[in-house]
């Protein structure tokens, strides 16, 4: 019987729908959230992709064998019953081996892939644009360069030797290898351009600056949803598991007539690849550079706080590897999305420092708006100006990049009373008062 190949991706080996068995090896030991809400997830994982789920098994796992993971026994048991539902496809909701998942396959005769292959399988089909797939595609040749570990046969085969070398010349896991070490040193040059191209148009944004508020939070919390609702965009909204995975970025009209930008990001979830961690960190950056950070979250999912701890693990990670600043939580807020699913927003037993919205219907958006109004204030200076009245220059810029609170015009001068940020003032004065006014006060300040 040919064994089926694990180098090749889901799509590659039978057509859509392929039958599934979504297997849940269970430890409750150090849990959040039951087996049931696990297993569910890993089903909807699945699906997300056009599989056809037709046989589903939790396992308790007590001593984890080095060979297959499960014991003999249950191995057993399992390929018994995806047998008989003529099973193509097992996807085992667990991090396997390169040696488990090739006996797996041995075992069970048909293709094995893990929850890393899958998660992998999705952002590979839903990565739009050129900075997504090249992530994707790194997340993906580091994961495949694991698998090359003595554990398919044709990886054995030897090549000639070439040129005046002579000599047994090169395997072919060797030569695989090697062309993968290749094509990721290519793909991490073109991804650090990206990255400098995203710092060039950060830097950008900030000589025109408005605040930037990020969101995140676990994957089909309605970050898109709330996203389109607050900026009136049309980004991709669906309910499924990662329907975002490219970063957009939208205005905001605030309570206060200022403008902040939001973004929307790629969705977390429980056990995240770390290739994917790595290989997304430009896409993060956004979140590292907010000046606020919406946790969006699930309020009437049963799991909502399992989901927050994931969440929050993944952003203390960030924070582990440099690439997020350890006061984030100061600068971050919980939105409770999903209010219609409980009787509306007082129905919803926000916490101090949550808001309860639907984007759905709309309710709570404004109290929401005023929220991060409020939020993105703190904080900012309060300082009075005498502009000439024919310089509509220093006027614009004080409304685009301020709160005006104050007008008073004359003949020859407006007095400006604004609230800005301390370093919106400094760019401010440094670029419009005259040399021996700037850094004195220039009226009232808090």
């Amino acid at each position: 019987m040919t064994e089926p190949d694990s180098s090749q991706d889901l799509h590659a080996t039978a057509e859509p729908p392929m039958r599934t068995a979504v297997i849940l090896p269970w430890r409750p030991e150090g849990q959040m959230r039951d087996a049931e809400a696990r297993l569910d997830e890993a089903v909807e994982l699945a699906r997300s992709i056009g599989l056809d789920i037709v046989h589903t098994a939790t396992v308790n796992l007590r001593a984890p064998q080095p060979a297959t993971l499960l014991g003999s026994g249950q191995v057993a048991t399992l390929g018994m019953a995806m047998a008989e539902a003529r099973v193509g496809l097992a996807m085992v909701d667990a991090a396997l081996t390169p040696v488990q998942q090739r006996n797996l396959e041995r075992e069970w005769h048909c293709k094995v892939i893990d929850r890393t292959g899958l998660i992998l399988d999705i952002f590979g089909e839903r990565a739009r644009t050129r900075e997504g797939a090249l992530q994707v595609e790194l997340a993906h040749l580091q994961y495949q360069r694991s698998r090359l570990v003595r554990s398919w046969t044709h990886l054995g085969r030897q090549r000639g030797g070439f040129g005046f070398l002579g000599g047994p010349g090169e395997t072919q896991i060797e030569a695989d290898r090697r062309l993968i070490g290749d094509r990721i040193a290519r793909l991490r040059q073109e991804i650090e351009e990206v990255r400098r191209t995203r710092g060039l148009q950060r830097s950008a944004r900030q000589r025109v600056p408005s605040p930037v508020v990020a969101l995140v939070g676990y994957t089909n919390a309605g970050k898109s949803t709330l996203f389109n609702a607050l900026t009136g965009a049309a980004a991709f909204a669906e309910n499924q598991l990662f329907a975002t995975l490219d970063p957009t970025m939208r205005g905001l009209e605030l309570p206060s007539g200022r403008r902040a930008v939001l973004s929307d990001t790629v969705g977390f979830i429980s056990a995240l690849p770390t290739e994917l961690i790595a290989a997304f960190r430009a896409t993060l950056e956004e979140v590292a550079e907010a000046d606020l950070i919406l946790h969006v979250r699930d309020g009437a999912h049963p799991d909502s706080q399992a989901q927050r701890a994931d969440v929050i693990t993944v952003l203390d990670g960030m924070v582990q590897d440099g690439t997020l600043d350890a006061g984030w939580r100061h600068r971050s807020l919980e939105v409770l999305n999903k209010a219609d699913l409980l009787g509306g927003v007082a129905q919803v037993g926000a916490r101090a420092g949550e808001i309860a919205v639907s984007a759905l219907t709309g309710e709570g958006l404004e109290t929401l708006r005023a929220a991060i109004d409020t939020r993105l204030s703190e904080g900012m200076v309060t300082a009075g100006y005498d502009i000439p009245t024919n310089d509509g220059a220093q006027l614009a810029w004080l409304y685009g990049h301020g709160e005006v609170i104050g007008r008073q015009d004359s003949d020859d001068s407006i007095r400006v009373t604004v609230r800005l940020s301390p370093d919106d003032r400094a760019r401010f004065e440094r670029q419009y008062l005259p040399a021996a006014e700037a850094g004195r006060p220039a009226g009232p300040e808090r």
